[in-house]
């Protein structure tokens, strides 16, 4: 069976079960709330962590789930924001995260809002130690399969290496990887670089470790390839390679 026709099961799937109860539509909002004091990471520089993810959809109703009221080791939300992305491939936002375990590290998860529960439906696996963090690259289809695939930069600041996973009946599942690429310095309150189309396919703008210059990966085959962008890694650089510029 095709990775497309698993989407379309996926998707018909999700679908139905989101349409499940009265009243339901999709998030069209996300937020954080109730800033903690738990974790001493301060990897965002002055942006706590924090323990509710909220949501509003489409009728103003607000939903929210607190990670102090989950069962099992205590975790918190290290990011610098929510995304509102259809990361299942049912055609209706989810809401994308870094969720990090407090002894075992930082997560991709997922949250999707159903039959009025923001319920988490999936997540990578912690990444193994605490003080271990991961900065969020792309939610999208990014080889042009039909298949959402969701990429970041894991332990940005100390061997990074970018990852891919895919959509897959029962969750993620690991796709490729990339060392030597980054998008994030220790202290920087927001994740640097992001996704193009220069007319050649999806391409991730990142940065190379020494942060003096860019570069463009494409996911093909299941496999990552980078090549060298014009430009540097600050502000104006990225917002030239992502809009498909040359520098200056």
């Amino acid at each position: 069976m095709t990775r497309l026709a698993l989407s379309a099961i996926v998707s018909a799937f999700a679908a139905a079960a989101a349409a499940d109860g009265p009243g339901w539509t999709p998030p069209v909002d996300a937020w954080f709330e109730s800033p903690g004091d738990v974790y001493p990471h301060r990897i965002l520089g002055s942006i706590p962590e924090y323990f509710v993810l909220a949501v509003r959809d489409r009728t103003g109703r607000e939903t929210r789930v607190d990670l102090r009221d989950r069962p099992g080791p205590p975790h918190v939300f290290e990011d610098v924001a929510p995304r509102l992305a259809d990361a299942d491939g049912d055609g209706q936002a989810d809401v994308v995260v870094v969720e990090t375990d407090l002894a075992r590290g930082a997560q991709l998860a997922v949250y999707s809002l159903r039959r009025g529960r923001l319920d988490r439906i999936a997540a990578t696996p912690p990444i193994g130690d605490r003080f271990r963090w991961l900065a969020p690259v792309a939610i999208a289809d990014l080889d042009g399969d039909g298949v959402t695939d969701l990429a970041y930069v894991e332990t940005p600041h100390v061997a990074p290496r970018l990852r891919v996973w895919t959509w897959a009946p029962g969750g993620l599942t690991v796709r490729a990887d990339l060392p030597g690429v980054t998008n994030h310095r220790i202290g920087d309150e927001t994740i640097s670089g992001g996704l193009r189309n220069c007319g050649a396919g999806p391409e991730m703008v990142l940065a190379t470790p020494d942060w003096r210059g860019l570069v463009a990966v494409r996911l093909r085959a299941d496999a990552l390839a980078a090549g060298p962008v014009a430009g540097t890694p600050d502000a104006a650089g990225y917002a030239a390679a992502l809009d498909c510029r040359g520098p200056g």
